[in-house]
């Protein structure tokens, strides 16, 4: 019997608000919803990004003056515009410089197939023979196998040829209309919500603020480092430059362990390109000035209000969101961190709950 009185005060002290109890079931909705049709409305979702990211300057037109349909006009064409650079100077480079990496990888296999043999020479205590020899049979098969996923991915290239089609299609006729129309879907959205909207208010307006914040913020943080890192690579002579800057620019997108993770393939392909000597080493160390600066001087610039999370919480949600959702997971996983934290400041609480928050407090 107690266990079952702690319950009920448990749930009369949190969810005896309806609009607390609305704000549940509009989140679980939104949930649900992305987790089973995630797929099938990833162009919607993609462009009520791209229309809310374009907020911004629709907004600094229309303080110009400038009427509602013609700013709207404006900054898709702006948008259009954007794109096709994109498609036409950008992805032709970096796919150029993917096929080319792709072709020398066996031989990039090959040379650390010969680093591996000597190792046991230079550092017996370290290396083991059999153990180099195994992971030499490693090196062979997977060279092997290099051909077979060229071929694979040649065949497997159709499909998602056509899927990008429609996203070409569909995502600017969407991305169109939310910026014309935005203003209408949210009256109509917020005209079928409970009059009592007070809490929802709340969340709504911290977190408008938040999103904003934060995806815009990203999205030049990430065309800032990729620019930068393009420009200092290509002074430098690194080959790969465009393909090293776009993973160096969209490792910003997962806190912590993005920029660990493309050092890697920065590190490894300087050390192909020169060896050991003084060019890869000023290779490295221009990659962690880049490094460094963004995370000590662009982020806290670009970010007006700093997210008030734990680094444990963010390399949480970045894996839980990302395993969920993949790329928009990872993208919009600290957004949701703060979207629950904002929800569970602003909770309504009963007398006693709300006495045992501020002493806790």
């Amino acid at each position: 019997m107690s266990m079952m009185r702690l319950i009920r005060s448990w749930i009369e002290d949190y969810f005896s608000d309806e609009e607390a109890l609305f704000l549940l079931l509009l989140l679980i909705a939104g949930f649900v919803i992305i987790l089973t049709m995630g797929a099938i409305l990833a162009p919607a979702l993609a462009s009520v990004v791209l229309a809310y990211l374009l907020q911004g300057p629709l907004l600094a037109l229309k303080r110009l003056g400038v009427g509602h349909l013609a700013a709207s006009v404006l900054v898709f064409l702006l948008f259009l515009i954007v794109c096709l650079a994109v498609i036409l100077v950008l992805a032709p480079a970096v796919w150029t410089q993917i096929t080319q990496l792709f072709g020398e990888l066996p031989n990039m296999l090959n040379q650390m197939q010969k680093l591996a043999v000597v190792l046991p020479e230079r550092y017996p205590d370290v290396f083991d023979e059999a153990q180099i020899k195994a992971l030499g049979a490693a090196m062979a098969e997977e060279i092997g196998r290099l051909g077979q996923a060229a071929v694979e991915l040649s065949l497997s290239t159709l499909p998602n040829l056509v899927a990008i089609l429609i996203y070409m299609i569909l995502v600017p006729i969407l991305v169109f209309f939310f910026l014309k129309d935005g203003d209408v879907m949210v009256r109509w959205w917020v005209s079928i919500m409970p009059t009592k909207r007070i809490l929802i208010g709340r969340v709504w307006r911290e977190m408008d603020q938040q999103f904003a914040n934060y995806i815009r913020g990203k999205v030049l943080e990430i065309v800032i480092v990729g620019f930068v890192t393009y420009i200092a690579f290509a002074i430098m002579g690194v080959r790969y430059a465009a393909l090293l800057a776009l993973l160096v620019g969209f490792s910003v997108v997962i806190p912590y362990i993005g920029a660990a993770v493309v050092t890697v393939p920065v590190v490894l392909i300087g050390y192909f390109q020169w060896g050991l000597t003084s060019d890869f080493y000023y290779l490295v160390a221009v990659y962690f000035i880049i490094q460094a600066l963004d995370g000590n001087v662009l982020v806290p610039l670009l970010f007006s209000e700093a997210v008030n999370l734990h680094p444990v919480v963010i390399i949480l949600s970045v894996l839980m969101f990302g395993g969920l959702w993949g790329l928009w997971g990872v993208f919009f996983a600290i957004p949701l961190a703060t979207l629950f934290k904002a929800v569970l400041t602003a909770w309504p609480r009963g007398v006693r709950a709300a006495q045992q928050h501020e002493q806790q407090a």
